[in-house]
């Protein structure tokens, strides 16, 4: 249950980076869960482990480490369509 848990956690930062960048990421809600669960590693590793924390993840880190990731993620595709 607790896999299922941090998918759900994952999916719901991953869309919340999405809604604050207005980008879209590749893959739908796969794409989600991969931003949410990347980008929580990545916030918590630069920020560290405060604030509110859900299914193992520190919240505000976590979604500051996806909008960093969707942005990223982003500028990269756009730079290969062009």
């Amino acid at each position: 249950m607790g896999l299922i848990w941090t998918l759900i956690v994952g999916a719901i930062i991953g869309v919340i980076a999405g809604s604050l960048t207005s980008k879209d990421m590749p893959a739908g809600w796969i794409g989600n869960i991969v931003a949410g669960l990347v980008g929580s590693w990545l916030g918590q590793s630069l920020l560290g482990t405060w604030g509110p924390s859900l299914a193992g993840m520190a919240l505000i880190p976590s979604i500051i480490g996806a909008v960093i990731l969707v942005a990223i993620v982003s500028w990269i595709l756009k730079a290969t369509h062009k």
